[in-house]
């Protein structure tokens, strides 16, 4: 049976390959983007199984209506896949703050209007599926790109937070987190701070990095993943994507439970009683 998804950023990376993967095995997509004439070749190819929807998630009252419009005109949404959002390279002494505020502003408060947009429809439909879009970076870090971190960081907060509370009506949360891919995550969507000479040697290192062979994953290569995530009838909390990502965490918790158990004295007797 068809399902009707709605998905944010979707027109370009992830948001597009994902849309076109729902359309071509049958379902129904609502495609919003800042400038929908991107996605006018899956509007000719799929027709009326494609909406497309001007929208710029930072306007709560235009998300409100965006939603508003895909339950008016499909009838019913099953998932919705919160993808907008976009990268902000630079060290934290580096960030403006209208850079740091416009990557929050998009990043997470972006992400929670759509969210609470959607809440009331699921709502009454007794199902739905919120699948919000955050990064390996949301629960480890990675230097130059400090407030793009702390955005992830907030999404994964508001999230396991909804899950608890939606659980009882039957909505399901789920957050996927990808390691580095091959979009243009990185590229001219990304926003970079002005430079500071005395953190070269840490941005040659980042490149040198990223540079290396297997690094970023292949984006279309996530489709598949992506499709089992709506299908499942009990979907999980995280989704991990890319072969980066478990053992990264596993490193990064590892140190943080050895650093948490030594200090453990400290923090019991802080409690006083």
């Amino acid at each position: 049976m068809s399902k009707t998804i709605f998905i944010t950023g979707a027109s370009r990376g992830f948001g597009k390959l994902w849309a076109e993967a729902f359309l071509k095995r049958g379902d129904r997509v609502v495609a919003t983007a800042r400038n929908t004439d991107a996605l006018n070749d899956l509007v000719a190819q799929y027709g009326d199984a494609i909406l497309p929807v001007k929208l710029d998630v930072n306007n709560r009252a235009d998300s409100l209506a965006a939603v508003a419009k895909a339950k008016e005109h499909f009838g019913t949404i099953d998932a919705i896949i919160n993808n907008a959002g976009y990268g902000h390279f630079g060290t934290i002494e580096e960030t403006t703050e209208t850079e740091a505020r416009n990557q929050i502003e998009t990043n997470v408060f972006g992400l929670l209007w759509i969210t609470q947009a959607i809440l009331p429809v699921f709502r009454a439909q007794g199902h739905g599926h919120i699948i919000q879009v955050s990064s390996i970076l949301g629960i480890v870090t990675l230097p130059l790109l400090g407030v793009y971190n702390a955005s992830k960081w907030a999404v994964e907060g508001i999230s396991e937070t909804l899950a608890q509370e939606v659980k009882q009506f039957g909505i399901n949360v789920s957050l996927v987190e990808p390691n580095g891919y091959s979009t243009d995550w990185g590229g001219s969507s990304a926003v970079q701070s002005e430079p500071i000479e005395v953190y070269d040697n840490l941005r040659q290192s980042f490149a040198e990095t990223a540079q290396q062979d297997g690094f970023y994953g292949d984006p279309e290569a996530t489709s598949e993943a992506i499709l089992k995530l709506v299908d499942a009838q009990q979907p999980p909390l995280r989704l991990f994507l890319g072969k980066h990502t478990l053992p990264w965490a596993k490193q990064v918790y590892e140190s943080r439970i050895a650093e948490w158990n030594e200090w453990d004295e400290v923090a019991v007797a802080a409690h006083g009683n």
